[in-house]
């Protein structure tokens, strides 16, 4: 297994792109015959290609496509236990499962992720503050390391490695197969609640007071209000549908819905489409679409936890600039504090957020996961270029000043010093990468940004 095709590949947000070799096996052996032939000197695992920066780059060396390693190997129907190869995607989990009464037990906001990318980030959901990480729900893993073994991780199985590789960004070793325990439901529906917020301390307000009444929990935050309206919100809150909760007619067939119709944005978008003055006409008309009463509904999980999935090809809306998306948790005691200061620096430097979101984070879990105890904001921005790089690097320092931290995911400019402030366990991680890969051979553009190795650069 010696072909590949040189390409220019890029991030979701189209940012950051670097040119390497690709290489698209057929089998999980033929992952092991690339690496192993070591003809790059270092090689990354890709799925989709949804990491929104640098983590699934590798300039000059290999890339791994794992599209095609995605057999399902066995399932267990009493317990709800899914194993399956890393290119397996969330999508195709849902169509397989959610006609026996089975669903993802983490989900991030997209379905066209594979497993092994989402191991590697450690994805949360909606539901972090009652469930965790995806990593809560894994059993194991099979890892191909750099020596060419391919063993077994789990938390009483090579624990070390287990926990240094959800959330480790594909640098541990490249992962062949998941096995997954999935949560038990009764219909394809969710049970929402929408209610709007007049600002941010309403907003926390009623997050603290009721997430534990819903299994998921998250809010659209409006980016452009300023002043007493800051940080004014839809909270978007549901939990899984009995059948009892259906209507008739979806009651006949409680696990199925009809497909929503997909669009998808032609390649060449103009910049203007999402400017300051674009965003703030939406984002005012899509809070007033909403009551200040509270107002339930009964929708199917595709259009509860996917709503940009039926937009195929999205992140050309922002043109050939691209985008940037931050995101970053605080701690309790200062989120209050660094929420205001995130939303009124960016807004004070005029800066368009044409998405914001908010939500409430459980415990820690991997050596190099991203949520902690606290409050998560992720903001979507177009690429301004130096000026915006110099805000988000100052904005930083302050996640750094609060306690908290950024996604590695998501992120496209983190500097290796602030990295290494924001994860105080990257010790920890990087004394199991020394053991597993001395020489380094899994690597990344974000790895060598963020000097993320086994040994002191």
């Amino acid at each position: 297994m010696d072909k590949f095709v040189e390409k220019e590949l890029n991030g979701w947000g189209r940012y950051r792109g670097s040119r390497s070799h690709i290489y698209r096996p057929e089998k999980v052996n033929g992952i092991a015959a690339v690496v192993q032939s070591r003809k790059e000197g270092s090689y990354i695992g890709r799925g989709l290609g949804r990491s929104y920066g640098d983590a699934a780059l590798n300039q000059g060396g290999g890339v791994v496509l794992t599209e095609r390693i995605n057999r399902f190997l066995s399932f267990e129907p009493n317990s709800g236990v899914v194993s399956c190869e890393a290119g397996v995607t969330l999508e195709e989990i849902l169509k397989v499962f959610v006609p026996r009464g089975w669903f993802l037990p983490v989900t991030p906001g997209t379905k066209f992720v594979t497993m092994g990318g989402a191991v590697a980030c450690d994805v949360h959901g909606k539901n972090h503050h009652r469930d965790g990480s995806l990593s809560n729900f894994v059993l194991d893993l099979k890892l191909l390391l750099a020596d060419g073994q391919q063993i077994r991780a789990s938390r009483d199985e090579n624990s070390d490695l287990f926990w240094a590789t959800v959330g480790g960004m594909g640098l541990t070793g490249m992962i062949l197969s998941v096995t997954l325990k999935l949560r038990r439901i009764e219909t394809a529906f969710i049970r929402v609640n929408y209610r709007r917020t007049r600002n941010l301390d309403e907003t926390m307000r009623l997050l603290e007071e009721e997430d534990q009444n819903y299994n998921y929990s998250v809010a659209w935050v409006d980016g452009q209000a300023v002043g007493g309206s800051l940080g004014r919100s839809i909270l978007i809150r549901g939990n899984h549908a009995t059948v009892d909760d259906l209507s008739p007619q979806q009651a006949t067939q409680p696990l199925e819905f009809a497909d929503r119709r997909t669009w998808t944005v032609p390649p060449q978008v103009p910049n203007f489409v999402l400017d300051r003055f674009s965003i703030r006409a939406f984002n005012s008309l899509y809070y007033r679409r909403f009551r200040q009463d509270p107002v339930n509904s009964i929708i199917d999980y595709d259009r509860f936890f996917y709503p940009l999935d039926s937009l195929l090809e999205w992140n050309r809306l922002y043109g050939k600039r691209g985008f940037i998306q931050y995101q970053c948790v605080f701690p309790p005691d200062t989120s209050r504090a660094a929420l205001v200061e995130v939303l009124s620096r960016l807004s004070k430097e005029k800066i368009p957020l044409c998405l914001v979101v908010l939500k409430r984070f459980g415990a820690e879990t991997g050596l190099l996961s991203f949520p902690m105890s606290g409050y998560t904001l992720a903001l979507d921005m177009p690429m301004l270029g130096a000026p915006l790089l110099s805000v988000l690097h100052e904005l930083d320092q302050w996640v750094i000043r609060q306690g908290g931290r950024v996604y590695l995911a998501k992120d496209s400019c983190l500097s290796a010093e602030a990295f290494k402030e924001m994860y105080p366990r990257f010790g920890q991680w990087q004394r199991i990468k020394t053991e597993m890969d001395p020489q380094n051979l899994f690597s990344s553009d974000l790895s060598r940004r963020l000097r993320i190795t086994g040994v002191d650069a």
